[in-house]
């Protein structure tokens, strides 16, 4: 059985870390659950206000199909993403890192904002199980959302 090639996460585009729109990378370990969906709420409610991409240390081959059942529940549809696996390039380029179980395998750059968010893996879940988590990473998304529009009302560019 052959191991399937990782596609790596997106590389730098117009906004990041030095450009003016902030750029938030979200990092778990496969890449199939967690961060999958946090991207998914803070591309929804954050439209282009900030670049989103999401990683994993190992990912997956595919995304939780529990994961794209509870996030199509409220109108987001993921099922076309694909695990992408972490690079040292996506942390330089991200303005903020949100790990979420990943550990040490995230890379460290002095200057970024690191946070991490400790939450209950779906892996393995069914879709009830699912929707508790779902909730909390939107709770929290919407909290970074509104923690990036008062940095840029503090410091415009």
């Amino acid at each position: 059985m052959s191991t399937p090639t990782p596609t790596p996460s997106p590389g730098p585009a117009s906004g990041s870390a030095s450009g003016s729109t902030p750029s938030v990378l979200f990092v778990c370990v496969h890449n199939a659950g967690r961060s999958q969906m946090a991207a998914a709420f803070l591309t929804h409610l954050g439209g282009d206000s900030v670049q989103v991409r999401s990683a994993g240390s190992a990912p997956a081959d595919a995304v939780n199909p529990a994961v794209v059942a509870a996030l199509r529940e409220v109108g987001i549809d993921i099922s076309a993403e694909i695990p992408k696996v972490l690079t040292t390039e996506a942390v330089r380029t991200s303005d903020v890192v949100i790990t979420m179980g990943c550990g040490d395998a995230c890379p460290y750059f002095p200057g970024k904002r690191y946070l991490d968010w400790q939450l209950d893996d779906p892996a393995g879940q069914g879709v009830e199980a699912v929707r508790p988590i779902r909730d909390e990473i939107e709770r929290r998304v919407r909290g970074l959302l509104a923690e990036l529009a008062e940095l840029a009302v503090e410091t415009p560019s």
